[in-house]
């Protein structure tokens, strides 16, 4: 059955005209399939549980999804289990398709929910399908003995009645609160309403900051120049090699270049940190950062 082709109303009316199969005849197209890859019999298996995967997608509409993406979703799963299904293992047909038809629908229903993905786990997903129903019959218990149950009892009732730890409850509690907004949405009707986007708040530099750094840089630079020039032209540069290149050179390739050994550059460099350090010792400890 091309699933796609048809409205839901024209796939349930053609579901629900299809044969009734009996054991038997369920067993041999079974077979038919599996041994064999008999696609028609795999077809009469399919078209003939259709009904079971209607029936199962009208449970989910309250979720919100069109009902045809459900018997979709329904359809596919069914596919699965009659590609998966062992007909040596004395299990009705049916009885298989139904929890690979539930898991497709699930997982459906779970992805389009929300932008953010809503449940990762097994007990998430239980949550995320049970929460409602569990805290109705929970608050229905308490009003008929004349009470109102506090949201954090509440709250911890649905964690031990579903079995799942409490902070997944509150945080499935915030996300079948209300759905996805986008953050180009107006917070008035009126036309020159602020969208959402902007009260988020910004993640880059604040001007007060890009001034400060900006100062701050100056006089860490005029440190250095100052620092440098106490230093003797061979001196100066070792340090703007090793140290003030977007890519520093080895101490060996300064070592040739100058005609000395690598451990020679070495000793000049250290000598040539030392006396700035005693230069910028007094003057700022951020400096230090540059010497490492």
């Amino acid at each position: 059955m091309a699933l796609d082709a048809f409205n839901d109303r024209t796939l349930t009316r053609r579901a629900m005209k299809a044969e009734l199969l009996d054991a038997e005849t369920e067993l041999a197209l079974a077979y038919a399939w599996r041994d064999n890859r008999d696609e028609r019999a795999l077809h009469r298996l399919i078209t003939a549980y259709m009904r079971l995967a209607i029936s199962m997608a009208s449970k989910f509409k309250r979720y919100g999804a069109p009902m045809n993406d459900l018997i979709q979703e329904a359809g596919l799963g069914l596919m699965k289990a009659a590609d998966k299904f062992d007909p040596d293992r004395g299990v009705r047909f049916s009885t298989y398709a139904v929890w690979w038809i539930k898991a497709s629908i699930q997982d459906y229903v779970m992805r389009n929910w929300s932008m953010v993905r809503t449940g990762s786990t097994s007990s998430q997903k239980s949550l995320f399908f049970n929460m409602r129903r569990v805290q109705a019959r929970l608050e229905r218990e308490a009003a008929a003995e004349g009470r109102k149950l506090p949201r954090h009892e509440l709250r911890q009732m649905i964690s031990t009645e579903v079995g799942v730890p409490l902070h997944d409850v509150e945080m499935m509690e915030g996300r079948l609160s209300g759905s996805d907004f986008s953050l180009n949405a107006t917070q008035s009707v009126d036309e020159d309403g602020r969208e959402w986007i902007d009260a988020l708040e910004d993640d880059g530099a604040q001007a007060a900051e890009i001034v400060e750094n900006s100062l701050d840089n100056a006089q860490l630079r005029e440190w250095l120049m100052h620092a440098l020039e106490n230093l003797n032209e061979r001196e100066r540069f070792i340090v703007r090699e090793r140290k003030m290149r977007d890519s520093p050179r080895t101490l060996e390739s300064l070592g040739t270049e100058m005609g000395l050994s690598k451990e020679r550059v070495r000793q000049l460099e250290a000598a040539a940190f030392l006396k700035m350090r005693k230069n910028l010792e007094s003057q700022s400890e951020e400096v230090f950062e540059f010497l490492g």
